[in-house]
């Protein structure tokens, strides 16, 4: 059995995902409901692609994993900012941004880290 509490990458994608979570009922709240399901399908998925990554068949398809890892923490990132900049939108906690932030860096990190022979 796995014990991915000691997966920095698994953990911080995880804690993100409840930060998500709980914005997104919020946006709900407010009958934001289109603003919500983009940020909670992207902002998800960056923890579903790094845990899937760790069962990865190659080097090729854990690198595969986290890049598609990436790309949803750069849409996310996306839809955080135009929350953030719109009248018509809560603006998203500073929490999320920071720990997105995070995980941007540890991602690019493996990514790179992996690359090498």
């Amino acid at each position: 059995m796995r014990n991915d509490k000691d997966n920095i990458i698994v953990q911080l994608t995880f804690d993100l995902a409840l930060d998500v979570i709980s914005f997104t009922e919020e946006l709900r709240a407010k009958h934001k409901y289109e603003m919500a399901s983009q940020i909670f399908r992207c902002g998800t998925s960056i923890g579903a692609n790094s845990r899937e990554a760790q069962n990865a068949e190659s080097r090729a398809d854990f690198i595969h994993k986290f890049k598609i890892a990436a790309k949803e923490a750069d849409e996310l990132e996306y839809w955080l900012d135009l929350s953030e900049k719109s009248e018509y939108y809560p603006k998203p906690p500073v929490q999320i941004s920071d720990r997105l932030k995070s995980v941007q860096l540890v991602l690019n990190k493996i990514i790179s880290s992996s690359k090498k022979p």
